[in-house]
């Protein structure tokens, strides 16, 4: 299932921020490109070197790298459907500071995970994750208009966010699982994108506007 956008309502606001964080991974993606393995060796986040007390600011450039063109071009497509609605309620620098704790506890997930890892990390599904999360706490009668595929043949309905994004996290869950089980030492961070999605359906409505929570009568 690949999401196209919201097909019940549309941001407010415009949506800045989301459209600043899609720049900033553009433009260290084409830093990847440019410096090859050394710079993405230089950036991503291992997480020994994290636990070692080494290397802290991978933390931060890592959420911001991607390993290839399908890896950003699909990240940035699910942050471009479920980001500025949740933007539009938390406001630009509330949604800044949970976008940036969302990916923080994901890469802690990870890394709580296989602690003695020496794979490079780095994406900002995790990140991302946070916000599907919080869309799924925040809209999930949403109807989220959707790309179903079946082999060679694809059809465009409306899929509730529920559904979607509830589906996204258990193959996410599975996934991690199955790896787990199979001791492996590469490949997708899923428990990154676990990690992520609960801090996002925890913290999500902490992060709100006043006037967003008065107007759902959660403040007087």
């Amino acid at each position: 299932m690949i999401p196209l956008g919201d097909a019940d309502r549309r941001p407010l606001r415009f949506p800045v921020v989301t459209i600043l964080i899609i720049g900033m991974n553009a433009l260290v993606f084409l830093l990847e490109l440019a410096g090859g393995d050394a710079f993405i060796n230089r950036w991503s986040l291992v997480a020994a070197d994290v636990v070692a007390g080494r290397n802290w600011i991978t933390i931060l450039t890592s959420m911001f790298m991607h390993a290839g063109w399908v890896h950003i071009l699909g990240n940035m497509l699910f942050f471009w459907v479920f980001g500025p609605e949740i933007e539009d309620v938390m406001g630009p620098l509330r949604y800044l500071i949970f976008y940036l704790l969302g990916g923080l506890a994901a890469t802690f997930a990870q890394v709580a995970v296989d602690p003695t890892s020496t794979i490079p990390n780095l994406g900002a599904s995790g990140a991302i994750a946070a916000v599907m999360g919080g869309f799924m706490i925040t809209y999930p009668r949403d109807r989220i208009r959707t790309v179903l595929l079946f082999g060679w043949f694809a059809r465009v309905t409306v899929v509730p966010a529920i559904v979607l994004v509830g589906l996204w996290f258990l193959t996410q869950v599975f996934s991690e699982v199955g790896a787990l089980a199979q001791t492996q030492t590469g490949g997708v961070a899923y428990m990154a994108h676990v990690g992520g999605f609960v801090f996002g359906m925890i913290f999500a409505r902490f992060f709100e506007t006043r006037e967003r929570r008065i107007q759902e009568g959660l403040e007087p």
